[in-house]
């Protein structure tokens, strides 16, 4: 009985067995199918490619209404308006205080005229020029005054950034110290060496006329002259001469082609102009200047007494702002500062 009952058993499990090898052996052959598919998708290196991350545009940009601007009161709404007596200049498009010599005042023509900057006051006397030696003026759009790299040394810039044709690979600003005009008279003419900064846009060409030097920082800003827009762009001091700077911009603002602007000596005010109106902002402490026009502005006087408005600055000694046109192609225009009280 008990012989009978060993042989079924192992019988038994021999078939057992070999069905438990059969599965082992199939389990083994799936799993090495499933390693070789896998070994075959990996690539035969290591994949090198390099994905290119596109940055967003990251330029902060102004969300303020410019037709609900409230007005501002500190000026005198109507202005004095003090005729040059030098009427032979047709396309004048900046003006600036000295910080030198208190009531005097640099003011220019634009492209294709003379390498010249002239000098009046507000009585509009002929105080003569300075002729800026190794600069041509391609298109001088602006002026402004302020520190340099000197300490105690004031400084003129004129810029060199109109652009009409959105055409020029660099633009320029030229430097010089205040020279001595004390005395100068109609006849007196000086020539003046210069520091010349070269300015490239990183974007492409564009059409600016707006230069603002911030007394604070010595920063210099560009504002360009666009329809329905004006990007801020910052050259940061110290600003190396005669290698180009790639500027950098710092705001977007929504102003239709703007035409000057300027920063008090004092850095506590600011000012943007087209042909049309004028724009004012108070700084705040420690505010840099591309934080404060994003800020809403303020509408300030504007008289609108001229045929092409161009120009804006704040007087030297800050007791208001003065503004200068072109009159070429007006018939009986004249050359004439308007200047606004504080009041």
């Amino acid at each position: 009985m008990w012989a009978f009952f060993f042989v079924n058993f192992m019988i038994c499990y021999m078939k057992f067995r070999n069905i438990l090898t059969v599965m082992m052996v199939l389990i083994l052959a799936v799993s090495a199918c499933k390693k070789n598919v896998t070994d075959a998708n990996k690539p035969a290196v290591t994949d090198t490619t390099k994905i290119i991350v596109v940055k967003p545009d990251t330029v902060p940009k102004a969300t303020y209404n410019l037709s609900l601007l409230i007005s501002n009161k500190n000026f005198d709404p109507l202005p004095s308006v003090i005729e040059l007596a030098n009427q032979e200049l047709h396309e004048i498009s900046g003006i600036a205080p000295s910080l030198t010599y208190g009531g005097k005042y640099y003011i220019h023509e634009d492209s294709g005229n003379s390498n010249e900057v002239y000098i009046t006051d507000l009585s509009g006397v002929n105080l003569g020029k300075l002729i800026l030696d190794g600069s041509t003026n391609i298109d001088w759009e602006d002026i402004t005054t302020g520190p340099g790299p000197v300490a105690g040394k004031n400084y003129v810039y004129v810029a060199d950034i109109g652009d009409n044709g959105a055409s020029r690979g660099t633009v320029f600003i030229y430097r010089f110290i205040e020279p001595e005009i004390a005395v100068f008279s109609a006849t007196s003419m000086l020539h003046i060496s210069v520091d010349k900064i070269i300015l490239h846009y990183p974007a492409g060409s564009v059409n600016a006329e707006s230069l603002l030097v911030d007394p604070l920082t010595k920063d210099l800003y560009l504002a360009t002259k666009q329809y329905g827009a004006s990007t801020i762009y910052k050259a940061a001091y110290p600003q190396v001469i005669n290698t180009a700077i790639t500027l950098k911009p710092v705001a977007k603002l929504p102003f239709d082609m703007l035409t000057s602007g300027s920063i008090s000596a004092d850095g506590s005010e600011v000012l943007l102009r087209n042909t049309g109106q004028i724009w004012y902002w108070k700084r705040e402490s420690n505010e840099s200047i591309a934080h404060l026009l994003l800020r809403a502005p303020q509408d300030a006087p504007y008289f609108r007494n001229e045929r092409q408005g161009e120009a804006i600055d704040f007087c030297g000694d800050g007791k208001g702002y003065v503004t200068i046109s072109e009159t070429k192609g007006y018939a009986g225009a004249k050359n004439a500062i308007s200047f606004y009280k504080r009041n």
